[in-house]
């Protein structure tokens, strides 16, 4: 079987939609906790998926393990290894490509539509037309450079990146957003959701509402993307 290692940094922010989609595809999956278990060499795995977080990849004077995991990171990209970057994940490789990451003018949290470039029409990101998926970020970064924009939305100009076929970032959650899973989310951010004056009521509604759409989109969105891997 092809592997495909999954690096998570929050428990509840698991793969979830894209598991399966991944089990189906053939891949075997090996969870790693970033700064808890020993990184692997970058080159190994066949895929590398890395997940979101609350943390910022610009804290690793407080936290070494995001230098660590950013330069890692770095290693596999120059290397064009197959990866897949959502949310944190999408700013480490950006960060890892020389990109600037840092904060946006406010935060977005919530379900909302991508504005899709004609690349990202062209692309796997064409099953999310129209489709309001799952935001849930406080930072944004540039276009790394060598690759191209395939999404955005008013508040973060790009909210997905792809370089060749291998690699592909996305600053949103396709995998996320849906019931019960999703109440996890709002447990576990319950802080940072009252700091932002939003109710969690509000947004389980909108993962009610959106959520089996995002969960049907963004398995074709993944399984395409791996299909073209292979290509």
């Amino acid at each position: 079987m092809k592997s495909a290692l999954i690096l998570r940094h929050l428990a509840f922010e698991d793969l979830g939609s894209f598991a399966p989609a991944l089990r189906d595809a053939g891949y075997q999956l090996q969870d790693i906790e970033a700064a808890v278990a020993p990184l692997p060499d970058p080159l190994e795995p066949d895929l590398v998926v890395v997940l979101g977080g609350p943390i910022s990849v610009n804290d690793g004077a407080a936290y070494p393990c995001m230098t660590e995991e950013r330069d890692w990171l770095a290693m596999r990209l120059a290397a064009d290894r197959p990866t897949l970057g959502i949310c944190l994940g999408a700013q480490f490789m950006a960060a890892a490509l020389g990109a600037r990451v840092a904060p946006l003018a406010e935060k977005e949290i919530g379900f909302a539509p991508l504005t899709l470039t004609a690349r990202g029409r062209a692309g796997p990101l064409a099953h999310l037309s129209d489709i309001p998926v799952l935001h849930w970020h406080g930072e944004g970064f540039d276009l790394p450079a060598g690759a191209e924009r395939l999404a955005a939305t008013p508040a973060c100009e790009t909210q997905g990146f792809a370089r060749g076929r291998t690699i592909l970032g996305l600053q949103f959650h396709p995998e996320a957003g849906i019931l019960p899973d999703f109440e996890r989310w709002l447990i576990g951010h319950s802080t940072e959701l009252a700091q932002a004056g939003i109710a969690p009521e509000a947004l389980r509604q909108d993962a009610r509402a959106h959520g089996p759409a995002l969960r049907t989109a963004g398995q074709a969105m993944l399984k395409q993307w791996l299909r073209e891997l292979e290509e």
